[in-house]
């Protein structure tokens, strides 16, 4: 039988350096995406933000994850990366330093979201940047979503929505 753990049993240090604890999560509905500036799926920033807008004053977040897993599409690194994110993009939600999301260098949470075994749910390791995972209040792993969906799709809003009236 699957171990369901959550989400909230990981930290990851944010763009500033500082380490963070995901537990500061409870409660609310998540979209946690592995991103990357260099990337032609780079626009989603737009998206996310909007998202981020629609959604901000409900228990709703976005966490950012850049990675040069992909293609190198991720050169900057710290206070360039996050001038990039919010200068160029405006993004007012929470962005992390860069991590990898896949392979034996993954980070604990890339690992756990990618495996079924280690979630309960799903079994999707990012197969390029801008792989998406929704994640419900309780932290557990409920859908996952491949580059090629906006952030602001019907499908995920839809989710969100479901989620949030729980």
């Amino acid at each position: 039988m699957a171990t369901t753990k959550s989400i909230h049993q990981f930290t990851a240090q944010d763009i500033d350096g500082n380490e963070v604890s995901l537990e500061e999560y409870k409660g609310k509905v998540l979209l946690i995406v592995n991103t990357a500036s260099k990337c032609g799926f780079t626009p989603q920033l737009d998206a996310m933000e909007s998202l981020y807008e629609e959604y901000q004053d409900e228990d709703f977040e976005i966490l950012a994850f850049p990675s040069n897993d992909f293609g190198s599409q991720e050169p900057l690194e710290g206070e360039s990366l996050k001038q990039f994110c919010m200068i160029e993009y405006k993004a007012k939600y929470p962005i992390f330093d860069k991590v990898h999301v896949k392979g034996s260098k993954a980070h604990p949470l890339f690992d756990f979201l990618s495996d079924k075994s280690k979630n309960g749910k799903v079994n999707s390791a990012p197969k390029w940047n801008f792989h998406k995972y929704l994640v419900d209040k309780s932290g557990q792993v409920v859908d996952y979503y491949y580059s090629i969906t906006s952030p602001t799709s019907r499908k995920i809003k839809k989710k969100i929505d479901t989620l949030l009236a729980k």
